[in-house]
């Protein structure tokens, strides 16, 4: 218990700290030091209206960062942290009061120890300091004396709440139901019906069916929310046409990367070193008569060949044992031959004869990548430019009609991948962008830049009739055969359950012996856990799919293995969220019933000047 409070105390401690000090520059002393000082009181503790702006101020933060953008007051109050950040000052001070009441209250060394464990409050030696802490306090707009007033408060409030929910443990009978429910596993046959056990073709629809059948299934027909965008984009490809690289520069990269143009003769060598001459000698004899392969002489060291593996090499990597390594073909073993590990022994496995690649063979890719290189750096000088320009006023339409830039036009739906549309930076920007903002120029992570204008928001609906009928013809007509082979699936069951293996019905079966809870099994529907977690053994059912049916019969139901690994796993999760949730439902029983008990006071009035300074 000792431990959970101590544990409990420390986590109110930095939540303390993240109220008051987070924000230095937010909400001082000065921010309301007139007649108001609360924004309500739970018995008789107040929260202190300073407490609920700085933790407003915090919440604004950490959704904004969360967000990754700026998010005005009335979208935090849509959001509900207003509501959010007074629930948790009400419960803070609902357990503050208790604790006063009952009389609980925590020591001047308690107190100490808890400031000194504030990383904020320490000085480069990891020792508290002074002079921080109390800058830490002036710029929060606190004094010595209400900090550490408030910090006992919070402290003595934990041993209140540890005593409740501290050392919560349920029954091993409730987390053992937990595991045999999830560990139990199905074993399960299954056979494909497909449109070749038809023996006619389906009858041709009329206008009426069709109709129907689109307005059935008008959900496959429905586009998305679309949000209409126009932009501009360039990249180095769309003008590394126009980019000159003159002779000069090719020959001076040429000569720079030569070492890649011009490879010397190499070989593929393993390498295995012994402690002496002897040794390796007395190997390489084995080797030659026979009585080992150089794999049998690494396994006896209780190497892998990984280990020997020295990959291609020059003359220069070998040093003394090259003429020895080069003058061999390829599969040989030779040596012994120094090596900086001692004598070893060397095979080559492969024997990889120089490459020369003249400056005119090199110079295509050589152009290519300079220019590539060089239209990159020309995209990025012009950027500044095209920001300029928008800035200006001009739209994007002009800017492509005076520049590089194309333009472009998309629906964006979050499900393009296409174009422009590749790109992460402008799938993220299509989806954040807002009618009232102004276009400009942002990077697409290549070397290319693009902007783009939301010009409409157009609301999910219906694509009409007949612009699908091809796709509802085909629709329909899938329907119709699946419809038939359910009814033959049906009559298939029915013998199935009688005894018949699927064999003696025409059908190649496939199983699956390990089927668990929410699995998916390839080739079958997402649902085929849930359906088939519901049959009894032996029972046979028949999953719909699109132009085709699955025949599936639960062959037996494996009970759970409470000895397995993952059993272990499962258990020690349920026992501590079970215990987790029930420690939650505890506290928040403990926090309904003081707020009941000592009475909940809210001023909306000085609320709503705290509010004012948000605006």
């Amino acid at each position: 218990m000792a431990k959970a409070q101590s544990s409990i105390g420390k986590t109110f401690v930095w939540i303390l700290l993240a109220l008051l000090i987070v924000g230095l520059m937010g909400f001082g002393a000065t921010s309301f030091t007139g007649s108001v000082r609360s924004v309500g009181k739970v018995g008789e503790t107040e929260i202190d209206v300073n407490d609920y702006a700085r933790a407003l101020q915090n919440e604004i933060r950490a959704a904004e960062a969360q967000a990754g953008s700026a998010i005005t007051f009335p979208q935090a109050q849509a959001m509900g942290l207003t509501s959010r950040v007074l629930s948790q000052l009400v419960v803070q001070a609902a357990l503050e009061d208790e604790a006063a009441t009952l009389g609980l209250s925590v020591g001047d060394a308690q107190v100490a120890e808890d400031l000194r464990a504030i990383e904020a409050f320490q000085g480069p030696d990891g020792r508290f300091n002074r002079e921080a802490y109390a800058f830490a306090l002036e710029n929060a707009g606190l004094s010595e004396q209400q900090f550490e007033e408030d910090l006992r408060a919070q402290s003595a409030s934990t041993l209140l709440q540890a005593a409740v929910v501290a050392g919560v443990r349920l029954p091993d009978t409730y987390v053992d139901t937990l595991i045999a429910y999830a560990g139990e596993r199905r074993s399960i046959s299954w056979a494909v019906l497909g449109p070749d056990r038809l023996t006619t073709g389906v009858p041709v629809p009329d206008e009426p069916a069709l109709q129907a059948w689109y307005e059935a299934n008008i959900d496959r027909f429905t586009l998305p929310e679309t949000r209409m965008l126009t932009y501009v984009w360039l990249t180095p490809e769309m003008i590394v046409d126009s980019v000159e690289v003159d002779e000069a520069m090719l020959r001076a990269a040429y000569e720079e990367r030569s070492a890649e143009f011009n490879l010397p003769e190499r070989r593929l060598v393993e390498r295995l070193v012994f402690a002496d001459a002897a040794a390796a000698e007395a190997a390489l004899a084995r080797i030659t008569e026979g009585g080992a392969a150089f794999e049998d002489l690494v396994i006896e060291r209780g190497l892998d060949l990984a280990d020997t593996d020295l990959g291609d090499v020059t003359r220069d990597d070998l040093d003394a044992a090259a003429e020895a390594v080069f003058a061999a073909e390829s599969g040989a073993v030779v040596g012994p031959a120094p090596s900086p590990l001692g004598p070893a022994l060397f095979r080559v496995n492969g024997v990889l004869p120089a490459q020369e690649t003249p400056f005119d063979e090199a110079e295509p890719a050589l152009r290519d990548e300079l220019a590539l290189d060089r239209a990159r750096r020309v995209v990025e000088t012009q950027a500044q430019g095209f920001d300029d320009e928008l800035a200006a006023g001009a739209t994007l339409e002009e800017l492509a009609g005076l520049t590089d830039l194309e333009l472009g036009q998309i629906g964006w739906t979050g499900q393009n991948d296409a174009g422009i549309a590749a790109y992460d930076a402008f799938r993220a920007a299509a989806a954040r962008v807002t009618e009232t903002d102004y276009p400009q120029i942002d990077t697409l992570g290549d070397g290319g830049l693009f902007a783009l204008r939301l010009d409409e928001i157009r609301a999910a609906a219906p694509q009409p009739y007949d612009e699908v009928r091809d796709r509802v013809i085909r629709g329909w007509e899938r329907a119709q055969r699946t419809d038939a082979l359910m009814a033959e699936a049906a009559a298939l069951r029915d013998r199935l359950a009688e005894g018949t293996d699927f064999d003696g019905l025409g059908l190649s079966a496939q199983t699956e012996t390990d089927l668990r809870r929410g699995a998916q099994v390839p080739g079958l529907p997402l649902t085929v856990a849930e359906e088939v977690f519901a049959l009894d053994p032996g029972a046979v059912t028949a999953l719909r799919g699109e132009g085709e049916v699955y025949l599936l019969r639960l062959d037996a139901i494996l009970p759970a293995d409470p000895d397995s690994s993952s059993a272990a796993l499962l258990r020690q999760i349920y026992a501590e969220q079970a215990a987790s949730d029930v420690a939650g439902d505890l506290f928040r029983a403990l926090a309904s019933d003081i707020q009941a008990r000592a009475g909940v006071e809210i001023d909306q009035q000085a609320i709503n000047a705290v509010h004012a300074n948000f605006q």
